[in-house]
């Protein structure tokens, strides 16, 4: 596949002479937040040119866990496509994390390698109020990296409210905040809501980590939709884990992780959304199959599930209808069954003739899709296609104001979706928890 004149080394670069509100994808309206990319844009790491131009691009990294800089767990690995997309420009300027010597760790490693320039001079801090107190003129970011945990995120209460701190400290400076926004209580997603209205009010270029949006696959089912004026009908939605590869006990807490629908189920939850449109959050409804009921059972946990109160430990299985403001219809479910190491997940996307299915989208993403008039499945495949870098090299792109195309840049996930589709995910979990509450309760009436 041909490179994107987007990203060659012609492309001309300048100093960003316009206003955040009119770059491209820096602010959509909820009217108009499906934006898309050419697939044919979405270019390989390993093919992609670092961007021109001899001056530093400072960046702050918070957080030095597994997402900022990989794990054998799975593929991301935030530091690693900055350091592709940018080369020898990326100069990180400081590593933001309460646990210094894990901090100092990943450092120590970067140092040790090829891609030392941009760390050497990157100074570790336990908040990012340190920083600013010893941050010199030079060390001011273009852009800052939140890949800390959700629960230090997404709200207005202090010492978890990190957009409102970097808003504060670093106005006009862009964001990446890594997905879910946050998994607090249900009660602060309208905090969520609040810090979606000062991103846009401020025109703060900001992209949240939905990187499944950025899937050829996907941008290939919003072309095919766009392309033949359909409007889409259903969104059959499912994500089966490998329970046995998830060892953090954390994740099996509902009091910690909020639950597989709101920690896990997100990214799914998200792209019904990006096709189906908005939700009637008053019509979603769900089922769930519990730990403590017979088919609950699961023979190769890897936590010791005794010490996770009764009531946090987490649903095998969650199944969720929900209606589209358009009138379609979305269902989600989520399963925790499989053992060994991969997942199985599926997107479904219906509309006038057309099937769109696109499978295992995590590791090999394959499309099959369904048109009028041949009853036979097209199955498309996508080899070494990195979303994790298309988000990462398009917001740079915007950030950078490439111009030599206005429409080759498009953050397609904007903060005020995001925190869309943490209210549906918590809208599935409340309905679960509802239809079981009612259901115990009518069997205890009936056992009277």
């Amino acid at each position: 596949m041909p490179s994107s004149p987007l990203h060659s080394p012609t492309a001309a670069r300048r100093a960003s002479e316009r206003r955040g509100s009119e770059r491209r994808g820096s602010n959509y309206s909820a009217g108009s937040r499906r934006p898309s990319i050419d697939p044919m844009r979405l270019i390989p790491m390993d093919k992609a040119i670092h961007v021109g131009g001899s001056d530093d691009f400072n960046v702050l990294f918070i957080g030095a866990g597994n997402i900022m800089f990989g794990s054998d767990e799975g593929p991301w690995n935030h530091s690693f496509r900055f350091e592709h997309k940018l080369g020898p420009r990326l100069k990180v300027v400081a590593l933001i994390d309460p646990a210094i010597e894990r901090a100092t760790a990943v450092l120590q490693k970067k140092c040790d390698s090829f891609v030392v320039s941009a760390y050497q001079g990157t100074r570790v801090f336990k908040t990012l109020e340190d920083f600013v107190k010893n941050m010199a003129p030079k060390d001011r970011p273009r852009a800052v990296i939140v890949g800390s945990p959700p629960m230090f995120r997404g709200t207005l209460k202090p010492g978890r409210d990190i957009e409102m701190q970097i808003l504060k400290h670093f106005p006009g400076v862009a964001m990446f905040i890594e997905k879910p926004i946050a998994t607090g209580p249900e009660a602060e997603i309208q905090d969520a809501f609040t810090i979606a209205k000062t991103i846009s009010d401020s025109k703060t270029i900001c992209s949240v980590g939905y990187m499944l949006r950025y899937l050829k696959a996907v941008q290939m089912m919003k072309q095919i939709i766009e392309e033949n004026n359909l409007t889409v009908m259903a969104t059959i939605a499912r994500y089966a884990c490998a329970y046995e590869a998830i060892a953090k006990p954390d994740w099996w807490d509902k009091s910690k992780s909020a639950g597989p629908i709101v920690e896990q189920g997100t990214h799914f939850c998200d792209l019904s959304r990006y096709f189906g449109g908005e939700v009637d959050i008053s019509t979603v409804s769900a089922h769930s199959l519990e730990w403590d009921e017979n088919a609950g059972h699961l023979s190769a946990i890897k936590v010791d599930e005794s010490k996770i109160a009764p009531e946090n430990r987490i649903p095998r299985v969650t199944a969720a209808t929900w209606k589209y403001d358009s009138g379609a219809v979305g269902s989600f479910t989520h399963i925790a069954a499989l053992q060994g190491t991969n997942y199985s997940c599926e997107l479904e996307v219906y509309a006038d003739g057309y099937s769109l299915k696109l499978v295992n989208p995590y590791v090999q993403p394959v499309l099959c899709v369904r048109r009028p008039g041949d009853d036979h499945e097209q199955t498309i495949n996508f080899p070494d296609d990195d979303p994790f870098f298309s988000e990462v090299s398009n917001l740079i792109d915007i950030i950078e104001d490439i111009e030599e195309d206005p429409d080759a840049a498009q953050i397609l996930s904007s903060y005020d979706d995001a925190v869309r589709t943490y209210e549906l995910t918590w809208a599935i979990r409340r309905a679960s928890e509802k239809s079981r509450a009612e259901k115990l309760k009518a069997s205890a009436a009936a056992a009277k």
